[in-house]
């Protein structure tokens, strides 16, 4: 799940160091439905493309990693016969297609960009993730809550340090 997570992570860190600029546009265009923005803002092309490209970079250095005994024991996936870079990017694209579905609903509720939604904002990126990997690569259904169990606590801890370090303006 590493790709997907640095996937929901990667907007922020590439909208703080400001590049690729000419993206930073919102995915949504700027149009409403019902009166009330499609998305929001805050979902740019800018930060698809980032995280896309940060979920195949990590699924990229774990098919690396894979080469060594120790990884291959504590990897939920054969990389030696998967298609990684595809992976890579269906999990980063299902990651940040789940948090843009999310981000619709929160606008028809009338919740601001950055203000809690709990617990879809924990679980938003990883069942997105999960469906769009889904026809290469699905784990057990154990191992599915066990990675939702997970993924909520460490949300909520990437998030407070994000907060605490001034790298996001919101805990959430």
């Amino acid at each position: 799940m590493m790709p997907a997570y640095l996937a929901n992570m990667a907007p922020v860190f590439a909208q703080k160091l400001g590049i690729l600029k000419f993206l930073n546009k919102p995915v949504d265009g700027g149009r409403e439905m019902g009166g009330k923005r499609i998305f929001g803002d805050h979902k740019t092309w800018r930060g698809f493309a980032v995280g896309i490209l940060f979920a195949m970079a990590t699924a990229c250095l774990q098919r690396f990693l894979y080469s060594a005994p120790f990884f291959q024991k504590i990897s939920l996936i054969n990389y030696s016969g998967t298609h990684w870079c595809l992976l890579g990017f269906l999990l980063g694209f299902g990651a940040l297609f789940g948090d843009l579905i999310k981000s619709f609903f929160k606008r028809r509720v009338n919740i601001a960009p950055g203000a809690p939604w709990i617990p879809f904002d924990q679980f938003d990126f990883v069942i997105g993730a999960l469906i769009f990997a889904a026809p290469i690569y699905f784990p057990s259904w154990p191992t599915v809550v066990v990675i939702l169990l997970v993924s909520f606590i460490l949300h909520v801890l990437a998030n407070n340090l994000g907060y605490l370090l001034k790298i996001k303006n919101t805990r959430w």
